[in-house]
């Protein structure tokens, strides 16, 4: 019970942050994130070649939190295909707690006809505190309703 208060805590908070911050984007993450297994997943622009890409996991028995940088790229032979790296902080809240700097790289396909973006990432972990250690586990699928 302690476990569905949270989540449903967890949720709405996201909801709130992202609707109160003007994402341009807001879904889902399915996937190794900060070692849980999905996240409430935002992007917000922060100009024409440039967002932060923003995850808060639960799952595995904490609250994961991810907010990296990523440069985007319209390059991909002329399709409507992007591509994306960046690098950020990351922090997992629970009784093992563990702070790091997480690295993005993956390609994303905004329809037009609907207003959703589907997306494709790996994500390695550089894990600095409580103990120093590096995941390159981190595959995930992005599915996220576009506002604008």
């Amino acid at each position: 019970m302690k476990t569905i208060k949270l989540l449903v805590l967890v949720f709405g908070l996201a909801i709130f942050a992202a609707l109160e911050s003007q994402a341009q984007e807001v879904g889902i993450r399915f996937g190794n994130v900060n070692g849980n297994n999905v996240a409430i997943d935002g992007v917000f622009a922060l100009g024409d070649f440039s967002r932060i890409h923003a995850d808060v996991s639960f799952g595995n028995g904490g609250v994961g939190i991810d907010a990296l940088w990523n440069p985007v790229y319209d390059d991909i032979a002329d399709s409507d295909f992007k591509w994306y790296a960046g690098f950020g902080p990351s922090l997992f809240l629970a009784d093992n707690f563990r702070f790091g700097v997480a690295g993005e790289i993956g390609a994303e396909y905004p329809f037009s006809e609907i207003p959703i973006t589907i997306g494709l990432d790996w994500r390695p972990y550089f894990i600095i505190v409580e103990n120093t250690d590096f995941d390159a586990g981190g595959f995930g699928l992005n599915i996220r309703w576009r506002f604008n």
